[in-house]
């Protein structure tokens, strides 16, 4: 009887045992759950396309990098945070981070990337960074550059996140880790807004977890004309393979969009993954995701106009990416560069 209870207390020890071996080798237990789709579901069709109307109207003039239609943008957005009490992370009222010539070309009057922060309830010190920028083309020949997918997509998509993730902190579901949402100018300039912050970074790059740059989410290219339910992923695996383990998780979770790496080829002629505000990010050694919906026959064209946006693909997408900032925001360890 004596030796029967030893050897079953030896099988619990080995059981017990190897279970935590299990525990430390296994993948990160996802956090994203019920609590999170509740709030993903505020972003919504008509916000969306409200503020988009807005954005991308007359009233900004194209929104040029220093010019006064892309100074009346930047107090918009400033508006929306502050209607919404999302804090300034420089303190006060101070949502800009001003841009000085001297940062600039030659030929362009100082600008400002627009911040937004909501602080981590556990991790304050570590960041989030979910960026586009909020610059266009401006007026040529008359004629205004509205940019309504490029980026003004892009653009609401971070302001309806923003209000998202406002709203789940106001309920007691605030972030672990701090989020930065970050309106970067500039980028039709050579990526000036988000090449100037990580010179000049707010908050240390060394903190900065990851950083999700949306540039150009609202429409369907000509290679998806028949499947629309789609979205390209630049550089998800570039600097960490968790990271694009952790964003396949959330998209087959929740909104099962085709995940198209086709952009993500090294040998890719476009270069994509080199021409948005992440790469500055990349640059530094910081986790990326680029969401992209392709060009398409209005890229770069006056007749990029907020009537051309599909609005409920503008709404998964950017659902998409709230879902894997709450990840992101919310596991026990920070996402692992590996690569």
């Amino acid at each position: 009887m004596k030796r029967t209870i030893l050897l079953i207390l030896g099988l619990i020890f080995l059981s017990c045992g190897s279970n935590n071996h299990v525990s430390e080798n296994s993948e990160p237990i996802i956090t994203t759950g019920e609590t999170a789709q509740n709030f993903a579901n505020t972003i919504s069709i008509s916000d969306l396309k409200t503020l988009l109307y807005i954005i991308a109207s007359d009233e900004f003039e194209g929104r040029e990098t220093g010019e006064p239609g892309q100074k009346k943008a930047a107090e918009y957005i400033k508006t929306f945070y502050k209607d919404r009490n999302i804090a300034a992370p420089l303190g006060d009222d101070d949502y800009f981070q001003e841009i000085p010539k001297e940062h600039l070309r030659p030929n362009l009057n100082p600008s400002e990337n627009v911040l937004a922060f909501i602080e981590g309830s556990e991790k304050p010190e570590e960041i989030v960074v979910i960026s586009a920028h909020y610059d266009h083309l401006g007026i040529k020949n008359g004629e205004i550059y509205n940019g309504a997918d490029d980026d003004g997509s892009g653009t609401v998509a971070v302001m309806e996140i923003a209000e998202a993730f406002k709203k789940a902190s106001e309920n007691g579901n605030g972030p672990k880790r701090s989020i930065l949402f970050l309106h970067v100018t500039g980028e039709e300039k050579g990526l000036l807004g988000s090449k100037y912050y990580t010179n000049f970074p707010i908050f240390p790059l060394s903190n900065t977890v990851a950083n999700l740059n949306i540039d150009m989410i609202g429409r369907v290219d000509d290679a998806h004309e028949n499947n629309p339910n789609f979205v390209y992923l630049i550089g998800s695996d570039k600097l960490s393979t968790e990271l694009h383990q952790l964003s396949e998780d959330m998209n087959e979770k929740f909104t099962k969009l085709q995940l198209d790496y086709t952009y993500n080829d090294e040998n890719d002629p476009n270069r994509f993954y080199y021409r948005s505000d992440h790469y500055n990010f990349a640059k530094n050694n910081i986790p990326i995701i680029f969401y992209f919906n392709g060009t398409h026959q209005d890229y770069h064209k006056p007749s990029d106009t907020p009537d051309k946006i599909n609005y409920e693909l503008l709404q998964k997408r950017t659902q998409l990416i709230f879902y894997t900032a709450w990840e992101i925001a919310n596991r026990e360890k920070r996402v692992v560069v590996d690569k």
